[in-house]
């Protein structure tokens, strides 16, 4: 009896505890459902093919999706989703037969929600502007993107001097495109060659640069980068602020610090009011060194503040490479740095002279090659 009686108790225990078992299997089921609709908008994309059997109208307003992915690698497989969602966004456009929306874009997140964060970068594998524009095809030809979902606060210009740097053009090209578009920033790429072998001149080629830029769109936020700085964040938003922007404020090369309060170089951005309430860049400065310096008194001595992302978000990576012929230290820069206040109203995009030589447009950028002149010679000391 008492053998039975035990026999029945651990049958009643088994059959309970294969209950919690199969009701914790359903909770998890559920869950796990709930999580997996979320991540993928299943859910979402059975209401509007529903809806759309229903109604092709109201499905054709519902139908841009955009799906994102926070990985390691972005510029190696996130661009092939973006390209995605730019692709649905435009078969999602009305037919011939079908009356056009009038509803307008909304405004761009200012947080974007595909942003990915910390990025990998690396320069050691090998790079084609082949492999580029297959990783771009929704840029078009001139390096222009605009996103196809949103309205953007800013036209963005960036702009980039140059001088025989072909490969490291390759790798920034290679990872700036897929991080700009994930910001949602209408964009152009502008490549400012300076022609010949004469010293070196960074702020007047970014002069140029601005000029130029503005005979091919109303940009109104210009972004000045070198071209060997890749950025190691996307959520380092490349548009303009409230006051300029310094952008590369922790590069590798200084121990990811910034080197000194007043820096202002490697990559920043100024809006239109901005850049022309400092008159631009200074055009003096040949060789190496010295015309961030004098861009950073200009702000100032203008009444603005220099503004910089957290230090976590402006890490940057720098490409290696030797110093290049003819653009050895200029030897003047810390003279001209002290006049700053007497030479920055004469001196500038007021005072701009160049020839331009040719403009090409490439599908990832445009080429606009001139010839900015010597330095003046040196003054003879007796």
């Amino acid at each position: 009896m008492t053998r039975l009686m035990l026999g029945r108790t651990l049958e009643r225990i088994c059959k309970g505890v294969l209950l919690l078992c199969l009701l914790h299997f359903l909770i998890m089921m559920i869950l796990y459902f709930d999580v997996y609709s979320q991540r993928f908008d299943l859910f979402s994309r059975f209401n509007n093919a529903r809806n759309g059997s229903r109604n092709n109208s109201t499905a054709a307003g519902n139908a841009h999706h955009f799906y994102y992915y926070n990985i390691s690698r972005p510029n190696a497989t996130s661009t092939s989703y973006l390209a995605a969602g730019e692709q649905s966004a435009q078969s999602a456009q009305p037919d011939a037969n079908q009356t056009p929306s009038p509803k307008p874009l909304p405004p761009c997140p200012e947080n974007p929600p595909g942003l990915v964060g910390r990025l990998l970068i690396e320069f050691s594998s090998q790079m084609t502007m082949e492999r580029v524009q297959k990783e771009n095809p929704n840029v078009t030809e001139g390096g222009r993107y605009t996103p196809p979902d949103c309205r953007p606060r800013w036209k963005v210009a960036i702009i980039i001097p140059f001088r025989h740097r072909e490969n490291h053009l390759k790798y920034w090209l290679h990872y700036l495109h897929p991080i700009l578009r994930r910001q949602k920033i209408d964009y152009g790429i502008y490549i400012i060659n300076q022609l010949g072998e004469d010293t070196f001149n960074r702020a007047k080629l970014l002069n140029v640069g601005y000029r130029e830029a503005l005979k091919e769109a109303a940009y109104d936020c210009f972004i000045f980068s070198d071209v060997d700085l890749i950025p190691m964040d996307d959520r380092n938003l490349y548009h303009c602020y409230d006051q300029p922007r310094h952008f590369a404020i922790a590069m590798d090369k200084f121990g990811f610090r910034l080197p000194y309060a007043g820096y202002f170089g490697g990559v920043s951005g100024l809006s239109k009011k901005q850049f022309l309430k400092i008159n631009g860049f200074p055009n003096e400065y040949w060789g190496w060194g010295g015309e961030d310096d004098d861009i950073y008194n200009r702000i100032t001595l203008n009444g603005m503040k220099v503004s910089r992302p957290d230090v976590r978000i402006g890490r940057f990576r720098m490409i290696k490479h030797e110093r290049d012929k003819h653009n050895e230290p200029n030897p003047q820069r810390f003279n001209k740095i002290q006049n700053t206040k007497n030479t920055m109203k004469k001196d500038g995009i007021s005072s701009l002279t160049y020839r331009l030589v040719q403009v090409r447009k490439y599908p990832l950028y445009t080429n606009i090659s001139v010839e900015i002149g010597k330095p003046p010679p040196r003054p003879f000391k007796g």
